[in-house]
């Protein structure tokens, strides 16, 4: 080869690398199209109503998926059972529909009703939970007796109770550490509350929803404000006390000796935890396909409700595990960005726990099908069967979404009518203002209502030990009884309103707050 052709050839290799490195090439183009990217959905974080938009968009694919997992899984049982292929898919899916409805009015209840009812809303479920113990009007199923069958409808109070724990604990939460309340004026409402919960659930038997009960209360206290010292100390027992039950019946003290012993019985206790983990091999990266599960002929029980994560990895492979991880990852971020950006204490501790709770339950969920935890019997959240679950967890999220539309940007942007298209389809009322100086004034009357209510009691106290000292009959009325009218009204309005078990910090317009009789 001769020089004039080595110096051409290496001509065109220069101007080749020049082609394909130069500002325009692909190499180049990519990282700025990624910067370019992130621009953009930084910059739709940055709307005012994204939380709201993200919430939403959550909880209608997990619904979605969580449909269309429980027609695969369920339809050769179903089948089997009924001689039709959509019997538990149809009862889902009108648990859908009520979930839907609950979200609705979630996304309309006002903030200040919701506070007000937290404490009657609290104590009507643990009435229930008494009442489903009562044999004749609890129904006893695999013998655990936690539900009422109305019609073809069931309803499980355990369900209920988490949402009504979360509401009543924040809200007596933000009105404790508004007025700077002592530890004891914190634990005492809400711990022997929570505990009695978790006995009433216990006794159903039910061990899994105790669990999710535990989480809900250690999560309000974590966020509530406990001091750490005091928080390791109720977790390290509260561990204890699950260890203890766990080991109490022998169906619990069967899935713990599998978990530590995977290699012991393949065909008794640990069939169940095996089969799920052949289900989840076998889908691989991309799945055998949409309906193509084998293990849900039989061989995986509970294929439809707790191992459904088995069927999703089998029948969507990894990509589908990966699809619902991050919907609960994303969910986790968008709910502490909500809870970050509140100004109301109340929706700070709702938020922060309702997301809590709600992730804590999927993680243990996988994390027994994966064989990382023992089997519990807790639900993947919406995407698992159980009509209940399905319903009252839309609830939750509704009720997330309302706060997302009362982050302060949002409440500016809905105030100046930028409530785009779908809050307008909704007609969803505007979002009310936080007044932290509204919210003392509120705090303020109340104390002066307690401290009245106080020296009502004690007038009524020296009354009643003047009498003793003069002799006069308990029954008989003087005229020395300075006290003797008010004490009706400081065992009444005023005492309620001193408990602040749920009196809300917002104020109330009522004629009398106004100055004016009624």
């Amino acid at each position: 080869m001769t020089e004039t052709p080595r110096r051409e050839l290496r001509a065109r290799r220069r101007q080749r690398s020049v082609t394909t490195e130069g500002p325009g090439s692909a190499a180049n183009q990519t990282p700025r199209r990624n910067r370019l990217a992130a621009t953009k959905f930084g910059a739709w974080l940055a709307r005012p109503l994204a939380s709201f938009h993200l919430v939403v968009t959550i909880a209608t694919l997990l619904t979605v998926l969580g449909l269309v997992m429980v027609l695969s899984a369920s339809s050769v049982e179903a089948y089997v059972d009924g001689g039709s292929a959509y019997s538990l898919f149809i009862q889902q899916a009108m648990f859908a529909a009520v979930g839907a409805v609950l979200f609705y009015l979630a996304l309309r209840i006002s903030l200040r009703r919701l506070r007000q009812w937290s404490f009657p809303l609290f104590a009507i479920s643990v009435l229930a939970l008494l009442l489903v113990l009562i044999p004749g009007i609890g129904s006893q199923v695999q013998g655990a007796r936690r539900w009422f069958f109305l019609g073809p409808i069931s309803v499980q109070p355990s369900e209920i109770v988490k949402v009504t724990l979360v509401v009543w604990g924040a809200h007596l939460l933000a009105s404790r550490r508004s007025e700077q309340a002592s530890l004891k004026e914190i634990l005492v409402p809400l711990v022997p509350a929570g505990l009695l919960v978790c006995l009433l659930v216990v006794l159903e038997p039910n061990l899994s929803t105790t669990i999710a009960l535990g989480i809900v209360l250690a999560a309000l206290l974590w966020f509530g404000g406990l001091p750490v010292r005091l928080f390791v100390t109720i977790a390290i027992s509260g561990l204890i006390a699950a260890g203890v039950l766990a080991l109490s019946a022998g169906y619990r003290s069967d899935r713990m000796r599998a978990f530590f012993n995977p290699g012991d019985d393949p065909q008794g206790i640990n069939y169940q935890a095996r089969q799920a983990l052949y289900s989840l091999a076998d889908g691989g990266i991309w799945g055998r396909g949409l309906g193509q599960s084998r293990a849900k002929w039989q061989y995986l029980p509970n294929a439809h409700n707790d191992f459904i994560f088995a069927i999703i990895g089998e029948e969507l492979g990894f990509l589908g595990c990966a699809l619902v991880l991050g919907l609960f990852a994303l969910f986790v971020y968008t709910g502490l960005r909500i809870a970050s950006r509140s100004v109301d204490p109340f929706l700070r501790l709702l938020t922060a726990t309702a997301t809590t709770w709600i992730t804590g339950q999927a993680l243990i969920n996988i994390g027994y099908v994966v064989n990382l935890l023992p089997v519990t019997g807790l639900q993947l959240p919406l995407v698992s069967a159980g009509g209940s679950s399905l319903a009252i967890t839309l609830f939750m999220f509704g009720i997330i979404a309302n706060a997302a539309r009362h982050e302060p940007e949002a409440i500016s942007a809905l105030q100046a009518g930028q409530d785009g298209r779908f809050s307008r389809l909704l007609r969803l009322p505007k979002p009310e203002v936080y007044s932290p100086a509204k919210a003392d004034a509120a705090r303020a009357r109340s104390a002066a209502a307690k401290a009245k209510a106080a020296e009502d009691r004690a007038r009524a106290e020296r009354a009643k030990a003047d009498r003793a000292r003069a002799g006069v009959p308990p029954g008989r009325r003087t005229q020395s009884d300075p006290g003797r009218r008010r004490v009706p009204e400081s065992r009444g309005t005023s005492s309620l309103r001193a408990t602040r078990a749920w009196e809300p910090s917002y104020p109330i317009n009522h004629a009398r707050d106004r100055g004016r009789s009624r």
